[in-house]
Parts: structure tokens; C-alpha cells; sequence
């Protein structure tokens, strides 16, 4: 693995504190996640500046529309040079679909790489009851978890947004090959805020996850250069 398989979520109002985050840097340049508040509240030129200082990106907006809406949309993200971006797999297979023709379209129009493309399961701030008394989706959390991987390998994604928990599943019913990325990661004893299903960067390591994103455990940190290398010490 490769220290770019931990990716910092950038979870700031606005582009001050998120430059001002990233400038503690110096000596790397960390894959980073940008998210709603932040894109919602800069817009896309918050992601242009961040990658023009190199790093590499997955732009987390979790795209769940009517598959023509997503697909114009991921036309024009792909547009960003984003290395990785994302939709719910409750949209279905064929929004999944219309969304990857979408990214194709974008990024060949404007000569770029095509980002990955993978796909929401269920957040990590859902719990089996919740999900079945909320949403009413009656099957296990896991048995959930694995047909929207599937749906997701069949529409042509690379891989899929899940806990750390269900990663090890999602690599035996979809393939070594098909990625995980996995938010989720706390530190024992320290507060898990609104997530539910979470592991620790070494538990995370041991199940054989593809990516961890980690935000407050490094973002929060008095120390985030040191915290962030204390994760990639941990996972890579």
C-alpha cells in the first residue's frame, strides 16, 4: 500500500481553514476527501485549487437522482480532474450506470483521466435497526450491503463505500479487485460523534480494506501532520 490509501476528509466551512489545514503540510501531499459543506459552500473552484497544489481528490458528493440527472451531472464533475467521486447505490443499477457513462463522457471531453467511480452502501451512521425501522429495508445490514456491491460490480463501478466491518465481505462476494473505501475510523476511547459501525486503522489494516477515510482523529488533532502519520503507521 501506498501512504495516498489514507485520505483526509477536509470537513471545513470554508476554503481559509481548509488552505490553512493543508498548509501544515510541507513535505507531502496528502489524498484528500471533499465533501458537501465544503464544495456546497466554495463551490467547484475549492476542488481546482486543491488540485492544482497536487493533491489527489475524491469528491464525496454521493449523487442519488433519476439516472439522466446524474449522468449530466458526473459529466460536468468529470470536468474537475477529480481522482475519485461517488453515488448511493440505492439509485439503482441503471443510475449507476448513467452515472459512469457520465464520468466517461466528462473526462474524455475534457482530456482527462476518468475518476473512479464507486458507490455509497449504507452510511456508516446506520445501524441495523435503523435501517429497518427507518427505512424499511428488512434484510440484514450486511445481506444489504453485499447486493448493493453487487449492483454496483454489474453496472461497471470499481467499488463501493462501506464500514471497515463489511469490507472483508464485499471482497469475497465481489473480488479481491473491486475497492473499499472505508470512513469510520476511530482510535479506542475516543468519541465516535455520529458514526456507528467503526474500527481502528490497524483493525482496518487486518480486514483488508483498500482506503480509510479518517477526519477528526486527524483534523482535530492538536498535532494533525502527527496524527495523520500516526494513521498511515497504523494502516499502511
Amino acid at each position: 500500500m501506498k501512504q495516498k490509501d489514507v485520505i483526509i476528509a477536509l470537513d471545513f466551512k470554508d476554503k481559509a481553514e481548509t488552505l490553512a489545514f493543508l498548509d501544515r503540510f510541507t513535505e507531502e501531499k496528502p489524498f484528500v476527501k471533499i465533501g458537501m459543506e465544503l464544495f456546497y459552500g466554495e463551490g467547484p473552484d475549492i476542488v481546482r485549487e486543491i488540485k492544482a497544489r497536487g493533491h489527489s481528490i475524491f469528491l464525496d458528493l454521493k449523487l442519488h437522482d433519476i439516472p439522466m440527472t446524474v449522468r449530466k451531472a458526473m459529466r460536468n464533475l468529470a470536468r474537475l480532474g477529480v481522482d475519485m467521486t461517488n453515488v448511493h447505490a440505492a439509485g439503482t443499477a441503471d443510475m449507476m450506470k448513467a452515472a459512469l457513462e457520465g464520468l466517461r463522457e466528462g473526462a474524455q471531453e475534457a482530456g482527462l483521466p476518468c475518476a473512479k467511480l464507486i458507490a455509497v452502501t449504507q452510511l456508516t451512521s446506520t445501524s441495523e435497526e435503523r435501517m429497518q425501522r427507518e427505512l424499511l429495508i428488512n434484510a440484514p445490514i450486511n445481506d444489504t450491503i453485499i447486493h448493493y456491491a453487487k449492483n454496483a460490480k454489474e453496472a461497471g463501478l470499481c467499488g463501493v463505500v462501506c464500514s471497515p466491518l463489511e469490507a472483508a465481505m464485499v471482497k469475497e462476494a465481489c473480488g479481491k479487485e473491486f475497492l473499499t473505501v472505508t470512513p469510520g475510523i476511530r482510535y479506542p476511547g475516543a468519541g465516535v460523534q455520529d458514526q456507528v459501525r467503526v474500527t481502528s486503522p490497524s483493525d482496518a489494516k487486518e480486514i483488508g480494506t483498500d482506503y480509510i477515510v479518517v477526519g477528526r482523529p486527524i483534523t482535530a488533532a492538536e498535532d494533525p501532520v502527527a496524527a495523520y502519520h500516526r494513521v498511515c503507521g497504523d494502516f499502511l
